[in-house]
């Protein structure tokens, strides 16, 4: 393991000038400062691709199998100096420039910045490559369970669309009920006609509905040391939730207002961006979460699609001057289609598995990404030696 400069082991250049108006549509991505903005007609730099960011998001590493043109928001290797490229990619990543350069102030990432920062390397390129190979493989493994949930995802949101939008479940004969002329009657609060038999209900009368809460911050016996998950609202964006930011302690849950909420529950964050999940862990949440439990009837598999047609009416609805906002009255006095039983114990038959893979591949991706940052920093440090 050497100790040398950046600039020794890679040279990085300044990516290209291209507006919205000139990128003409074509198959060659276009790499930004934090990923892909676009596809162009040509490419300007040959595969691999590693990419650093420049101005706007700083210092994070990409890398790209592919020809690429790679903008002026982004610095690019243009000289791997004999090195393997996705071990460079990893050594870049490891020296956490975004980190560096936010710590010194620095709003545009200059190469001269990067290339003196001191680094320990491995010059033996076979050993590079097997360095290489270890974090690949798990990032492929992680990549390839983001590609699954996202099918998944998409199927599910399909098969509620087709039962319970266009009302097309199967009927008594398989068939698809409305098209093939189920009787229909219109509902006034829903504004819209619904399956005869079918009735409607506020989501308060059919599940229970819990508001979070924030344990004092001044009393460290509620916050060290804590097991319990909590989350902030701004976590509600990750879909399913398997991990949080913070934990809190026993004490912390029986002092405040926050509310124990099992795996299953479908939490909706109700201020800023008004977004729903479903925990996949057991969980507390502050005051901006509201969780809305599972029964044997009403499933997460239902209340989740459910809830996320509301968003955009909740969206509508939000008040605040500075932030939207709305309540947990808001969504207990919200209305929801109440299917005949059989038709829901039929509906799950066909999506529960498809939810249960969904979070079991993402807790599988939080434990891969842990191993992968635990090992990452011992086989790029020579910590840990691969015979």
């Amino acid at each position: 393991m050497n100790s040398t400069l950046i600039g020794n082991v890679l040279n990085l250049k300044r990516g290209y000038d291209l507006t919205k108006e000139q990128m003409e549509k074509g198959r060659f991505p276009v790499a930004g400062s934090n990923g892909i903005i676009g596809y162009h007609n040509i490419s300007n730099v040959s595969k691999p691709v590693i990419t650093v960011g420049r101005s706007g998001t700083v210092g994070i590493p990409h890398i790209y199998y592919e020809d690429c043109w790679v903008h002026n928001t982004a610095l690019y290797i243009d000289d791997f100096k004999g090195n393997n490229p996705e071990y460079l990619y990893y050594l870049l990543k490891e020296l956490k420039i975004d980190k560096v350069a936010s710590s010194t102030g620095v709003p545009t990432l200059n190469r001269n910045f990067v290339h003196p920062l001191k680094i320990y390397y491995e010059p033996d390129v076979d050993k590079q490559k097997n360095i290489a190979r270890i974090l690949r493989n798990l990032d492929l493994k992680i990549e390839n369970n983001l590609k699954i949930n996202a099918q998944l995802i998409s199927l599910v949101e399909t098969i509620y669309d087709y039962w319970f939008l266009q009302f097309d479940f199967p009927n008594d004969e398989g068939k698809p009920y409305q098209s093939s002329g189920g009787e229909m009657i219109w509902n006034s609060k829903l504004n819209r006609k619904i399956p005869l038999g079918w009735e409607i209900d506020k989501l308060k009368n059919i599940t229970s509905i819990a508001l979070g809460g924030t344990p004092s911050r001044s009393k460290k016996e509620y916050w060290e040391n804590g097991t319990i998950n909590w989350l902030n609202s701004g976590e509600i964006s990750n879909f399913p939730i398997v991990t949080s930011n913070e934990k809190i302690t026993l004490l912390g849950l029986e002092n405040s207002s926050t509310e124990y909420m099992e795996k299953g529950t479908v939490v909706v964050s109700i201020t800023g961006n008004i977004r729903v999940s479903i925990l996949g862990i057991n969980s507390c949440a502050n005051q901006s979460v509201v969780g809305i439990s599972e029964s044997d009837l009403y499933k997460k598999e239902y209340i989740f699609p459910a809830i996320s047609m509301l968003i955009d009416q909740f969206n509508r609805i939000s008040t605040g001057n500075c932030q939207q906002h709305i309540n947990k009255r808001t969504l207990e006095q919200s209305y929801t289609l109440i299917p005949p039983e059989h038709i829901l114990r039929k509906y799950y038959q066909e999506v529960e598995l498809m939810y249960n893979e969904i979070i079991n591949n993402a807790h599988q991706n939080f434990e891969l990404s842990e191993l992968r940052d635990f090992l990452s920093p011992l086989l790029l440090n020579g910590q840990v030696i691969i015979k």
